[in-house]
């Protein structure tokens, strides 16, 4: 397991770990989440000789008042990612996240596609989804109540959940999820069969990628080997 580091540009506190080494998989965390709930998920992806990269919400600014503060987009969510990668030295990756994650992954897509490989969405949020999750279940080190506000901020600034016409797309989702329902990605890939691929995590509920690392990470690998 790594250690949690933060990436400040421009006074941006961006939190991320990286192991592993080979072809790069990019992992964004849920929403109200810390990167931590991805740790296993990471380690076993990385064993397979891949270097997985785990991003977090970059932290609100403490040094100006909130009244003053210019709102977070998810366009800006997305742009710390590609400085992650910038930072690591990573021209392109596979990118994706889970539910709130994946939505960010998506507009890495669309605004910077020329450094993702394709996008992985573990758990797809639908169109408009505005309300944080409900994660009274989720244990309390895995949560991260301070960037929720900014994460709701951002999901309310938009962001188009089109899908990049070369790019392909593996969901993984869980068969209980009541967050982000299996209903969410099966329709997604509807509108794209040509390039989305779906696996369902059976007995699954939303933190899937903590509960049932082993089906998730075979899922990501055994894709990411034939693809």
């Amino acid at each position: 397991m790594t250690d949690t580091q933060t990436f400040e540009p421009e006074g941006r506190a961006i939190p991320f770990a990286v192991e592993g080494a080979g072809p790069g998989v990019v992992l964004i965390a849920g929403a109200g989440l810390n990167i931590s709930y991805l740790n296993a998920l990471a380690h076993s992806v990385a064993m397979e000789d891949f270097r997985v990269v785990r991003i977090g919400s970059r932290r609100p600014s403490k040094d100006e008042d909130a009244a003053d503060r210019v709102p977070v987009t998810i366009e800006d969510l997305a742009r710390d990612v590609v400085d992650v990668l910038d930072h690591l030295g990573m021209d392109h990756a596979w990118v994706g996240g889970h539910g709130f994650g994946g939505s960010v992954a998506r507009v890495v897509a669309l605004g910077h596609h020329d450094r993702v490989n394709g996008v992985l969405l573990l758990g797809v949020e639908s169109d408009g989804t505005v309300d944080a999750p409900d994660l009274a279940e989720v244990p309390e080190r895995f949560r991260d109540s301070e960037v929720e506000a900014l994460q709701r901020a951002a999901r309310g600034t938009g962001g188009s959940s089109a899908l990049v016409a070369d790019v392909p797309v593996l969901i993984i989702q869980g068969a209980e999820d009541p967050i982000t329902p299996p209903a969410n990605g099966d329709a997604l890939k509807q509108s794209a069969p040509d390039r989305v691929s779906v696996v369902r995590v059976e007995g699954a509920g939303h933190m899937f990628p903590a509960t049932h690392v082993g089906a998730t990470s075979w899922a990501i690998e055994d894709y990411l080997d034939w693809d």
